[in-house]
């Protein structure tokens, strides 16, 4: 599954990973994305949405 946002096309971030000793390594913050039945233009389609969208109403949830 893509790690993207269909609504608002977030996706997974990169920056490093600091320890305690200062040794950086290559880390990566995924999206919380959720795959979920919605209501696309009046038809329902499966799409993968963020849960910042889904909390926000963007999406209309098909029952």
């Amino acid at each position: 599954m893509a790690k993207r946002c269909e609504m608002c096309g977030k996706e997974p971030k990169a920056g490093n990973q600091v320890s305690h000793s200062n040794i950086h390594t290559k880390r990566r913050w995924l999206p919380n994305v959720q795959k979920v039945r919605a209501n696309i233009n009046g038809s329902v389609k499966r799409v993968t949405v963020c849960t910042r969208c889904l909390k926000a109403g963007k999406v209309k949830r098909a029952i």
